[in-house]
């Protein structure tokens, strides 16, 4: 029987027990708490003051410590002006969609003045993830690092390092971000882009009024250093590296990596990225002490406005002579902002640690087979507007020519209530049209889409392979596609327009990344495989904020398996009213 959403919330708030009090952490893990307070707070950057949300008054926000298989209790306070919600990034929240955070998709907004608890269930990560808002474009200050340690009694599948050391990639706009969306929202056009990058929430010495705030990592000469980068932009793929020093990856998306030794890294936003760092300046010959540590935009699409800026840290050895300290820092030698062969050949060299300790476990059967073709598009405008979009009408975009509309009632609680009318099952298992997706001269009338709500139905233990198609589309691009829920072997990828006859054959079925955001090649192709052994309800979309926005989002639905340990969890007290 279909029951209502507001008779669903009255359930939840007689339910005898909270959802953490009710998870059992495995032995020898333990739960955490921390507290969130989300607030106003005035921060300055690029000689300009502005208010703007934050968590606990940090900007970036605090880290979360914990091991392996921990449970991680978060208390959420809005003490800010509008409605929040929290995700953790790249935490699979095994039969827990109601903590996964997306608003309209797995929980209604948290209100001003209203608070709710988030239990975070750590099973299989290890290694840095992060936490984010994940409402409007709050995720521009409201966002921190999650950092995974091994459980006790077990250790790296490398040298400890000396220090750990988060450094999180992000963007800054002197103008109210959420202000600009919402005049695109109002026109139909594009987000202004930002104006400046950061690391660790400042922009570096090369812009004006940044010299005091720049961040800087001491080390000493023969010591090793994990870097836990993230990229929490909303809009910019990024080149990082350290100039005179290389990096050895040895880890992305909380999944171990064969160590791999690079001069730079290329990481999408979403993504994490583990690397080591050997501070090694006397072996390589070198007789400064100051490096500059740095993070350039990779633009795939540079007929389109981009931040084309560098943001700057610096490295500095403590142990040299206090004389050599005040020089210039060496800068690093980063690719061009448009090299695509750079990004390419950086991601391809990416593989599974695939040990004894941290096996892949590819799947080689597939059940499901879905070619997902991925656009910006346009909609006409509505009344007697004229837009800023193309055509005069209004951007859009889209997964298989549907350009995802959030409904005004969660999607988790539609489903978990059979309430009628809010989401469409029967998301397409491919695009709607063949053509050549890659081609520039894409004709006019295949830049429209449609809107609608729709999903895409998973039965439980179902082996999912996803082939993401970019299209020229109004312009071909990089996508950093995420999936919420799970983490997936990366396959497969290449350019053109995917033959499904030829390029399985290429496929990496051995020790492929596992992760849960997949930069989608511009022009190109990317296939994924997971199983659908999470049942709930999880969101998929591309990381660059105002693409989601725009629609290019949908939901995969994974019913419950036979087993109690197949099944979603019950709705928790508490939950967030629309």
């Amino acid at each position: 029987m279909a029951i209502s959403v507001a008779m669903l919330w009255l359930l939840g708030t007689v339910v005898l027990t909270t959802l953490a009090s009710a998870v059992t952490p495995p032995e020898g893990s333990k739960n955490r708490h921390y507290d969130f307070v989300i607030k106003k707070t005035n921060y300055t950057r690029l000689c300009h003051e502005k208010t703007v949300l934050t968590v606990n008054g940090q900007f970036p926000g605090p880290t979360i410590y914990a091991r392996k298989g921990d449970i991680v209790v978060v208390n959420v306070i809005n003490q800010g002006n509008k409605n929040i919600t929290i995700h953790w990034h790249g935490v699979d929240q095994p039969r827990n969609p109601w903590s996964d955070g997306p608003e309209y998709i797995t929980q209604c907004p948290i209100q001003p003045s209203a608070n709710f608890t988030y239990t975070v269930i750590l099973s299989e990560e290890e290694g840095t993830l992060w936490w984010h808002a994940h409402s409007d474009f709050d995720r521009t200050t409201v966002h921190g690092a999650i950092v995974i340690h091994p459980k006790k009694g077990t250790t790296f599948p490398f040298k400890k390092p000396h220090k750990e050391i988060p450094v999180i990639l992000c963007e800054w706009w002197n103008a109210d971000v959420n202000r600009l969306l919402q005049e695109a929202k109002r026109t139909g056009g594009e987000v202004n882009i930002s104006d400046a990058n950061t690391i660790n929430g400042q922009p570096g010495d090369l812009f004006p009024c940044s010299k005091n705030g720049t961040f800087k990592l001491h080390v000493e000469s023969g010591k090793t250093y994990l870097l836990r980068i993230i990229n929490a932009a909303l809009a910019n793929e990024l080149f990082f590296g350290i100039a005179g020093h290389r990096l050895t990856v040895v880890g992305t998306d909380a999944r171990y990596t064969k160590a791999l030794t690079v001069d730079y890294i290329m990481i999408s936003p979403g993504q994490t990225v583990d690397a080591l760092l050997e501070a090694d300046r006397a072996a390589n010959g070198s007789s400064n002490c100051r490096y500059y540590m740095a993070a350039r935009t990779f633009a795939s699409n540079t007929g389109i406005d981009f931040n084309n800026s560098t943001a700057t840290a610096i490295v500095e050895y403590t142990d040299a002579p206090r004389a050599t300290r005040a020089g210039t820092p060496d800068f690093p030698n980063l690719p061009a902002v448009n090299d695509t062969g750079a990004a390419t050949t950086y991601t391809e060299q990416l593989r599974s640690l695939a040990s004894k300790d941290h096996p892949a476990d590819v799947p080689a059967h597939v059940d499901e087979h879905m070619l997902i073709t991925i656009a910006v598009n346009v909609l006409p405008c509505t009344g007697n507007m004229t837009c800023d979009g193309p055509l005069s009408s209004r951007f859009a975009a889209s997964l298989n020519n549907v350009s995802f509309q959030t409904p005004s009632v969660d999607v988790l609680d539609a489903y978990y209530g059979s309430v009628r009318g809010v989401y469409e099952p029967d998301f397409p298992d491919k695009p709607p049209f063949f053509f050549n997706f890659t081609d520039d001269n894409v004709p006019t009338e295949r830049w429209f889409t449609k809107r609608g709500t729709k999903v895409k139905v998973l039965e439980y233990g179902a082996v999912v392979e996803v082939v993401f198609q970019d299209t020229a589309i109004l312009g071909a691009e990089t996508h950093p596609m995420h999936l919420h829920g799970f983490a997936f072997y990366v396959v497969g990828r290449g350019f053109g327009n995917f033959d499904k006859h030829k390029d399985p054959a290429t496929y990496n079925l051995i020790d492929p990344p596992y992760q849960n955001t997949v930069s989608v090649p511009k022009a190109g192709w990317a296939a994924v495989r997971f199983r659908a052994t999470n049942p709930g309800v999880w969101f998929m979309h591309c990381h660059f904020d105002r693409h989601q926005v725009w629609g290019m989002d949908t939901v995969f639905i994974v019913k419950d398996g036979k087993t109690p340990e197949a099944k979603m969890m019950r709705r928790p007290a508490g939950m967030p009213r629309c």
